[in-house]
């Protein structure tokens, strides 16, 4: 009885602020429900932010053999009351030239929508903020106005390595949203419908009572997966693909011309697209809320959740800890060459796996497709002779 209690205790919570307005009309109740789920959600990943801001710079520290923030607070924890601080305080630069209108709105546009895309995932049972059956088409649908800011920026700014930043941006973005939606479509044909709360229900349950029905344990499932992960980290703009805004470079992409607060809600829009991605592959790949095994079901859904997230953003902090940069021509080959025909056959491996009934001959079959066309992609696209050393000519 308690942990159903403390499942459902935000939810408890809510009703009780709702309290007062019993009686109200109906609108009202609406526009104050919807304000508390805002606050809500704002509060969590605020939050979140604020601690994954110096969180990433100790385990790459930690990685990296050097000591993180370690000065303002106990073990460095103020550091982003700091950085805040230093951020409102900052001298906000426009440069003369520039398009003020379009160069003030496009962080606000793109943190909107990074914003946005958070209130349709299930963060546990109930605890989805704004339920829609269509909240996959709405994620992808918002989300992808984010190249919308990003253009802004770059034009706004009046400036040619903002725009050519910005370019750069943009096409990769484009490329990596085909895999990354298409990567959905086999949850959503499996499952029969864009709601995000239906594709958690669809992966409830057991085998054996330690093998959860999560649809990363299927063949196209973990490959989508990969995939959708890969074209997260693109969208992101996290190494080993933030070649629009490389930070040991001299400019940074779209943002050169920002400085101050506006920089800062670029940076934060960043992390929050990441929350969003992440939280999307724990809904439709890792089960969502549920616990890992039938006996730890007792543990809160939301917890689950969350700790599902974490572990997506700790490997994506190690990856930006582990590999260097790529080069664009090669994030784009990667793209089109590989990533979207490896999309397009998890849908053929997901409907196989369906019409072999959902059972072991099904994954097989399905890990055949897959593996079949994963070693034909690797033959035809032999890097062997581009990544062969170099002859420098004029070099002693």
């Amino acid at each position: 009885m308690s942990g159903v209690f403390l499942d459902q205790i935000f939810l408890r919570a809510k009703e009780w602020l709702l309290s007062p307005l019993v009686g109200a009309p109906d609108w009202l109740i609406q526009i104050v429900s919807s304000l508390i789920n805002i606050s809500g959600v704002l509060g969590v990943f605020l939050t979140l932010f604020a601690l994954i801001s110096v969180l990433e710079r100790k385990i790459l520290g930690r990685m990296q053999n050097r000591y993180g923030p370690n000065r303002v607070g106990p073990f460095g924890l103020f550091q982003p009351v700091a950085d805040g601080i230093k951020m409102l305080i900052k001298e906000d630069v426009v440069p003369a030239r520039a398009d003020k209108v379009v160069h003030f709105f496009a962080p606000i546009l793109i943190a909107a929508t990074a914003i946005l895309t958070l209130g349709v995932i299930p963060y546990g049972r109930n605890m989805t903020p704004f339920a829609i059956d269509g909240g996959i088409l709405f994620f992808f649908a918002v989300g992808s106005t984010t190249e919308l800011a990003v253009f802004m920026a770059g034009w706004g700014s009046n400036n040619k390595f903002s725009m050519l930043g910005a370019m750069r941006a943009i096409a990769q973005m484009v490329s990596y949203e085909l895999p990354l939606f298409i990567t959905t479509l086999p949850v959503v044909m499996i499952v029969g419908s864009l709601s995000p709360d239906a594709i958690v229900a669809a992966q409830d349950g057991y085998s054996f009572g330690i093998l959860p029905h999560w649809f990363v344990t299927t063949p196209w499932g973990a490959a989508a997966f990969i995939l959708f992960f890969v074209s997260g980290l693109v969208e992101s703009n996290r190494t080993p693909f933030d070649v629009p805004e490389g930070e040991s470079e001299i400019v940074a992409g779209h943002m050169t011309e920002y400085s101050g607060f506006k920089y800062a809600t670029f940076f934060m829009a960043e992390y929050f697209g990441m929350f969003a991605i992440s939280g999307l592959a724990v809904t439709l790949f890792l089960g969502g809320w549920h616990s890992p095994i039938a006996p730890l079901n007792f543990i809160p859904s939301y917890l689950w959740f969350f700790l599902k997230l974490s572990a997506l953003l700790f490997v994506y902090i190690w990856v930006r800890g582990t590999l260097p940069r790529t080069r664009v021509d090669q994030i784009m080959n990667f793209a089109w060459k590989f990533m979207l025909p490896m999309a397009f056959t998890c849908i053929v491996a997901a409907a196989v796996w369906h019409y072999q009934g959902r059972g072991l001959a099904g994954w097989f079959w399905s890990l055949a497709v897959i593996a079949i066309v994963y070693l034909a992609l690797s033959r035809l696209l032999d890097t062997s002779k581009k990544f062969a050393p170099r002859t420098y000519r004029f070099a002693e």
